[in-house]
């Protein structure tokens, strides 16, 4: 009797490897940038500083491919551009701005932290869908732990602060949502918010809407540079381009709760860099919206609902 045998099929799809790795590189990255972000006043920088540079350098760096994204940029609904172009100059504004306002730590916990709460009710109104209630008792967690950072932390972050950390998550998971559904390569998706985000940095300081010393030439070079080589080559280009890669290889809702490592660095970064230390509060929602993102991400998703499909304008 001849037998035959059946080929193994791999554990993990290289696919799935790929975006894998794009998320281990993008949770290093966004720790960075939590860290750089706070410290941006102690290199000489203003916030609009700070973006004109974070912007400007994978604008030029990536010149040569501005052309072919404009022409690509036809083919996209502009709901999809506008979704987009908010991880740009609206979330690093939000978010410098919020950093500010409260501690580095809890900058690294509540925007990537919270995207996934964000993500899962923006999908849900797009297409209401029956959410199985381990995904619900994760979303509770993260809630829970938003509630506990606004009511136990103390020092430097008040709630205003939260807010708009809040609110820089909720323009992430927006982009998020958005970007699993774009026809753009890493490269175009890049260049699109780069571009259209430096060039929104440099009107609004030249209007005084965003002060500036880089344009009137009080600054140190070496403060610029640093910054540049931090966040404009490795937030700019590197981690755009690894979420990039991980959305486009998982979808939306892992690379989003991605995040839940993230946190964890940068508070532990943030005790011997900052002096920072690790209250009660902070530790408390910590492991709340720590667990309810690793909670969510392991959960199955549910398939929608059948119901009626309206034709697309291309189909009519």
């Amino acid at each position: 009797m001849t037998t035959h045998a059946l080929a193994r099929r791999p554990a993990i799809a290289p696919h799935t490897l790929v975006g894998m790795a794009a998320l281990a590189a993008v949770v290093a990255l966004w720790s960075s940038f939590a860290l750089s972000a706070w410290a941006t006043d102690g290199a000489g920088l203003t916030m609009g500083d700070a973006a004109i540079v974070r912007f400007a350098v994978p604008a030029i760096v990536l010149a040569p491919w501005i052309p072919r994204t404009i022409r690509r940029l036809r083919e996209e609904r502009k709901i999809i551009v506008a979704l987009v172009l908010l991880a740009g100059l609206p979330h690093y504004l939000l978010f410098a701005w919020g950093a500010h306002l409260t501690s580095a730590a809890l900058t690294g916990l509540l925007v990537p932290g919270t995207v996934p709460l964000f993500v899962a009710v923006l999908l849900f109104v797009r297409r209401p869908s029956r959410m199985p209630r381990r995904r619900l008792v994760a979303l509770a967690a993260i809630a829970a732990g938003v509630a506990v950072s606004a009511v136990m932390t103390t020092g430097s972050a008040g709630p205003g602060g939260i807010v708009v950390l809040l609110a820089a998550g909720f323009v992430w998971a927006a982009y998020t949502v958005g970007l699993s559904r774009s026809r753009l390569d890493p490269v175009g998706v890049i260049v699109l918010i780069s571009l259209a985000s430096v060039v929104g940095a440099i009107v609004l300081a030249v209007i005084g809407a965003l002060p500036s010393h880089l344009l009137s030439g009080s600054i140190e070079p070496g403060a610029v540079v640093g910054y540049a080589l931090l966040q404009g080559v490795g937030t700019g280009l590197l981690s755009t381009a690894c979420y990039v890669v991980a959305v486009k290889h998982l979808g939306s809702s892992i690379p989003a709760a991605a995040g839940a490592l993230s946190p964890v660095l940068t508070a532990i970064v943030a005790v011997p860099l900052f002096g920072e230390p690790v209250t009660a509060g902070l530790a408390l929602a910590l492991a709340l919206i720590v667990s309810g993102v690793a909670m969510s991400a392991l959960t199955p998703a549910v398939p929608p609902r059948p119901g009626i499909r309206f034709p697309r304008r291309s189909e009519r």
